[in-house]
């Protein structure tokens, strides 16, 4: 399924949510958004976000690691 960036309509990579009352902004792993609940945003976009002045953003995105590290026994 394209889930769009709403900033420019590219693939989107993340979705942006935030509460006004607790003056937190996170960002999560992309998943479909229903109205009301978040943004999706490309990577680019998703990489400038900023914060407004006070408030606190947590990256709650997971990580996928393209390499595996090597051992050496």
């Amino acid at each position: 399924m394209f889930i769009a960036c709403v900033r420019c309509g590219t693939p989107a990579a993340a979705v942006m949510s935030y509460e006004y009352e607790t003056r937190e902004v996170w960002l999560d792993d992309l998943r479909v958004v229903e109205p009301g609940t978040g943004y999706a945003l490309c990577g680019p976009h998703t990489d400038r976000l900023t914060p407004p002045l006070q408030w606190t953003l947590t990256d709650r995105r997971t990580t996928v690691r393209l390499f595996a590290s090597l051992e050496v026994a």
